[in-house]
C-alpha cells in the first residue's frame, strides 16, 4: 500500500495519514473500502498502536475515514472536487489542539504523569465495593428516573458539607450532576451566550475552555500567580471587556496548583459586585486540602456565586457524581436545563457515592490521601529541580505541579515524542484560553513515580542543549 521511513524526519503519525490521503485521493484505495485494523497496521509496519489510533483518528477529522463501532474504519465518499478545482485534493488545516488533545486523553499509555486522575487504589475503592454491597440489598425502583435535582439524601448530605464550610444552602439549591463536567456545562450554557465576555484562569481548565469556545464565547484569560491571580491585570481585563462571568478555580487549581490568597478572593468579589457579573468557582479539589480555606461562596453566601464540587477525586472518577449549588432561581433554571440535557441524573450512582461518604472509614481515606499527596509532591518535585526543571509553585497538596525547562521551548514537542515512548504528558498550550505553544508541562504528582520518567526528561533536556 505504502511505506514507512522511522528515519525521516516526518512523525511517523503524519507519514500514515499522508501515506493513506495519497491512496485515497489518487484511486488505489476506493470508498467503502474497509482500512487494515489498527493492530494489523501496526505489526505490518513495525510501530506503536498508539501511533496508528493517532494517525485513525486524524483521517476520520479530516474525512477520509469513517469510524464504524465493532467494525472497524472505512474509506468514506469523497466529493470530486472540495477544493473547487476538478482533480486537486483539497486542503486540509488540520487542528493540532485537537490532536494533542487525543495525545492528552489517552489511557492507553503505560506512564501518565500528564493525567487529571488518580491510581485507582490510592480511591476508596474498598469504600465504593461496601456501598455497592449494601445498595445490592436495598429494596430500589429500578424502573424509574430518579428526582430531576438528584438523590435527595446525597443533596442533604452535601448541604451538611457545604455547612462545614461556611457556605449556608438549603438541599433545594443543590444540584446532582454526573461529574463537575456536567455541572461547568450546566453553568457556562446557562450563563453565556455568543459573544459575551467570558473570564477565566490562564492557564486554565481544558474541557472548560472548549465548551465555552463551542458556545461562542470570547475568552479572556486572566493570569494566575503562585499565590492567586494577577489583581491588576484581573482590574484591566474587567474594566476593559466588561465581562458576563467569570469561571475559575481559586484552590490547587489545575493546572497550576496555586491556591488563592483570602485577599485576592475578597478583591474578586468586590469587582464582581461593582462590575456586575457572576463568578462560578470549580472547588473540585476541595477534598484534598490540607487546610481549611475559606471559598468564593463562604464569602458571597451563593449571591453571585455559582459553587461547583466532585466526589471524582476521592471516591472515584467511574461514578461520575458532582453537584453545584446556587442561588434557588438560578438553580431552577440549571436544573431544568439538566432535564432538557439527559433527564435525571443516575440515581443508582449517587446512592453509590452515599454509602461511600457514609461509610466509617471515608475521614480517614480522605486524610490519608492528602497526607499522600504530600508527600508524592514533595520527592516529584525533587526529581524535576534535579535535572533543571523550575516549578511555578509547591502548594504540597493537590494532584499537580506547573514546571518548564530552559532548554524546552515547546511542551507540545515534547508531548509527541513522550508518547512514541509509551509516556503520556500535558503539554501547556492545552491550557491556554489562546491555544497559544507553551514551554509548560503540567505533572501529576501520583504518577510521576516511574523512574523511566525522568530518565526520558533528562535525555530530552540534555539534547536539547
Amino acid at each position: 500500500m505504502f511505506s514507512l521511513h522511522p528515519q525521516n524526519s516526518t512523525p511517523l503519525v503524519l507519514q500514515i495519514v499522508e501515506g493513506f490521503r495519497q491512496v485515497i485521493d489518487n484511486g488505489s484505495l476506493r470508498a467503502g473500502s474497509k482500512a487494515p485494523s489498527i493492530r494489523q497496521f501496526a505489526h505490518a509496519h513495525e510501530v506503536s498502536v498508539f501511533t496508528v489510533v493517532d494517525a485513525y483518528d486524524r483521517l476520520v477529522a479530516q474525512g477520509y475515514f469513517a469510524s464504524r463501532p465493532h467494525s472497524g474504519f472505512f474509506v468514506k465518499q469523497r466529493p470530486a472536487t472540495d477544493s473547487g478545482v476538478p482533480g486537486q485534493a483539497p486542503n486540509f488545516s488540520f487542528d493540532s489542539m485537537w490532536y494533542l488533545r487525543r495525545i492528552f486523553e489517552n489511557r492507553a499509555l503505560r506512564m501518565k504523569p500528564g493525567c487529571g486522575w488518580l491510581p485507582g487504589d490510592w480511591l476508596f475503592q474498598d469504600g465504593v465495593r461496601r456501598s455497592l454491597r449494601s445498595l445490592a440489598t436495598d429494596d430500589m425502583d429500578f424502573g424509574g428516573y430518579g428526582e430531576p435535582k438528584g438523590y435527595p439524601p446525597l443533596r442533604q448530605l452535601v448541604r451538611d458539607l457545604l455547612a462545614e464550610k461556611e457556605v449556608a444552602v438549603s438541599s433545594e439549591q443543590v444540584l446532582l450532576t454526573q461529574g463537575s463536567s456536567q455541572a461547568m456545562d450546566l453553568a457556562a450554557r446557562r450563563l453565556v451566550r455568543p459573544g459575551d465576555a467570558v473570564l477565566v484562569d490562564e492557564p486554565g481548565y481544558p474541557n472548560l475552555l472548549f465548551s465555552l469556545r463551542f458556545l461562542g464565547a470570547r475568552l479572556i484569560g486572566v493570569p494566575r500567580t503562585p499565590t492567586g491571580y494577577d489583581l491588576v491585570a484581573l482590574e484591566q481585563l474587567v474594566l476593559a471587556h466588561q465581562p458576563k462571568v467569570f469561571f475559575t478555580q481559586p484552590r490547587l487549581q489545575s493546572p497550576t496548583g496555586s491556591v488563592a490568597q483570602l485577599a485576592h478572593l475578597h478583591r474578586v468579589m468586590q469587582l464582581a459586585d461593582k462590575h456586575d457579573f457572576l463568578v462560578v468557582e470549580n472547588d473540585i479539589n476541595a477534598d484534598l486540602d490540607l487546610e481549611p480555606r475559606p471559598s468564593l461562596a463562604s464569602l458571597d453566601q451563593l449571591n453571585r456565586v455559582v459553587y461547583i464540587g466532585s466526589f471524582s477525586k476521592t471516591i472515584s472518577p467511574n461514578i461520575r457524581v458532582g453537584y453545584l449549588a446556587a442561588n434557588p432561581d438560578l438553580l431552577e433554571d440549571l436544573a431544568q436545563l439538566k432535564m432538557i440535557a439527559g433527564l435525571t441524573s443516575s440515581e443508582f450512582t449517587e446512592r453509590l457515592a452515599y454509602g461511600a461518604l457514609l461509610d466509617g472509614r471515608w475521614r480517614k481515606h480522605v486524610k490519608s490521601l492528602r497526607e499522600r499527596l504530600a508527600k508524592a509532591h514533595v520527592a516529584a518535585a525533587a526529581r524535576l529541580l534535579s535535572i533543571g526543571f523550575e516549578i511555578f509553585t509547591e502548594p504540597k497538596a493537590g494532584m499537580f505541579l506547573w514546571t518548564r525547562h530552559p532548554g524546552i521551548p515547546d511542551s507540545a514537542v515534547l508531548a509527541y515524542k513522550a508518547a512514541e515512548q509509551d509516556i503520556l504528558l500535558g503539554p501547556g498550550h492545552l491550557f491556554s484560553p489562546n491555544l497559544q505553544p507553551s514551554s509548560w508541562l503540567r505533572f501529576n504528582v501520583a504518577f510521576s513515580d516511574d523512574p523511566a520518567i525522568m530518565v526520558f526528561l533528562e535525555n530530552q533536556c540534555q539534547s536539547s542543549h
